[in-house]
């Protein structure tokens, strides 16, 4: 095979995923490689930073082999990671202090407390600076967890960042993240574009211990992959995965918006050039690229394709999650059996880092197909309060909702969220929406890539087939069954 070609990196939660796209935007080859879940006896979810950067040069080995290309042939590349999830280097010798506190993970609730308690209008100044509700979830809090028990709060000889600029600092030396990265963290004024001196004093953290921030597809630095490529190419985008999957599906312009399915997923809708806020759900930078931003207003749910590994895994009800979709459309439909899966909490719009996950309303007809329905259904739930918050609260209209993710091939589950939302949903028939996104976008940066890309993908449509009044008992058993969980 000849010509140029970008290798994409997508490092998600549950593994790193490498692809070789070719010099028209597709995807020639993938390989992936899952690394460990750990998970403490409190709940607590980490992940070892270094064993995430050794399977990302495998799998990057793996994928140009797999590509049957000239390893000279890779002109850039392009990273997209799982956001929120933070760590802290030592500068000088690369080496982790601890385990990356994964985004899941809330042991950084006692932090979150702690500042609301002695700082009273701390939540809304972060919110109004940040844009991101006080919690938890956001990279903050975790860094200061790392910081308090390492006992190096104050070491200005250390980094503390998201996993791409984990990644970046590993592959090119260069510690640096992108708009969209460090718009998640709450530490990032998105006001004026800049690490927010307020906030940072709140959480402990020093500001020179942070990256430097550059535009989404800005040039990141060179790296020869550890001796995969003979000379070193470019990594000309880093961006967080969900904003990488906003691009890739086309979402450029105010009104246009996606839902991501993963382990969590991620709703997130463009809101244009300036940032529109709300009080459940956040505001966030979608990327800079070549000079500006652009924001979006995001939802993000905790549990929704790991709902489905919870059914395989842990309660061995079902062998595959296609079961799960052939099991939910013959389940009896007016079952009332709702799961609200606030396994950690509950994210957005409720904000209930405590909240204990419920499976509620059974009856004795209730069986197996029921209670699988009920899983499949509560993703779809929960996706349907960020959106309409967003509508509600932002009074944004929509213009289009598009979705990726592995729960897309989910044709039950696909239906059901049109029907709830009463919404046609478009499906990507490519999933690997994160990896196209900053693969494209690198390619764009490097003059490989034209404009049109997006406008070739294929996609699926859904309509809404639901009936009014079904919709409206569905929706308010669900409001039921949060309102129990919340308690």
């Amino acid at each position: 095979m000849s010509g140029k070609y970008i290798l994409g990196i997508d490092q998600s939660t549950v593994g790193t995923k490498a692809l070789v796209f070719n010099d028209e935007g597709a995807i020639v080859s993938r390989r992936d490689k899952p690394h460990k879940q750990k998970v403490s006896d409190r709940g607590w979810v980490s992940h070892d930073p270094e064993e995430i950067y050794r399977n990302t040069l495998e799998v990057c080995a793996d994928a140009v082999r797999a590509a049957g290309i000239d390893a000279a042939a890779v002109a850039g590349i392009g990273v997209s990671n799982q956001r929120e999830t933070a760590l802290v280097w030592e500068r000088k010798s690369g080496l982790p202090l601890d385990d990356a506190v994964v985004w899941q993970c809330s042991r950084g609730e006692a932090i979150c407390k702690a500042i609301a308690t002695s700082e009273p209008d701390a939540r809304e100044n972060i919110r109004r600076r940040a844009g991101l509700r006080l919690s938890p979830y956001f990279s903050a809090a975790k860094i200061a967890w790392i910081l308090e028990h390492s006992g190096r709060k104050g070491d200005k000889g250390i980094c503390a960042g998201t996993m791409d600029s984990w990644l970046v600092y590993k592959l090119t030396g260069n510690f640096k993240t992108d708009y969209s990265n460090a718009s998640r963290t709450q530490l990032f004024n998105i006001n004026s574009l800049q690490w927010d001196d307020q906030i940072c004093s709140l959480f402990g953290i020093d500001r020179e211990t942070l990256a430097e921030v550059c535009d989404s597809n800005a040039f990141f630095g060179e790296t020869d992959l550890e001796g995969l490529l003979p000379k070193p190419a470019p990594v000309h985008a880093a961006v967080g995965d969900s904003h990488a999957a906003l691009f890739g599906q086309g979402c450029l312009e105010k009104g246009m918006g996606k839902v991501t399915y993963g382990t969590g997923s991620s709703v997130m809708i463009n809101s244009g050039k300036t940032p529109v806020f709300c009080q459940n759900i956040v505001t966030s930078l979608a990327w800079g690229i070549n000079g500006k931003v652009d924001y979006v207003l995001e939802g993000n749910i905790n549990y929704s394709g790991a709902v489905i590994k919870w059914l395989i895994e842990d309660l061995g009800l079902i062998g595959s999650a296609r079961e799960a979709a052939s099991l939910a459309a013959g389940a009896n439909r007016d079952d009332t059996t709702y799961l609200v899966p606030a396994f950690s909490g509950l994210g957005a719009p409720y904000w209930k880092a405590d909240a204990k996950a419920i499976l509620t309303g059974m009856t004795r007809a209730t069986g197996k197909a029921e209670i699988v329905k009920a899983v499949e259904e509560s993703i779809a739930y929960q996706i349907a309060d960020v959106v309409n918050t967003a509508r509600e609260e932002a009074g944004i209209e929509l213009l289009k909702l598009r979705a990726d993710g592995g729960a897309t091939r989910d044709e039950y589950l696909m239906q059901f969220q049109s029907d709830i939302l009463n919404l046609p949903l478009e499906v990507s028939e490519n999933e690997e929406l994160s990896a196209i996104g900053a693969a494209w976008m690198a390619g764009m940066a490097l003059g490989l890539y034209s404009g049109g890309l997006h406008d070739i993908m294929k996609r699926r449509r859904y309509v809404p087939a639901m009936n009014a009044p079904e919709r409206e008992r569905r929706l308010a058993g669900w409001r039921e069954a949060v309102a129990r969980a919340l308690c």
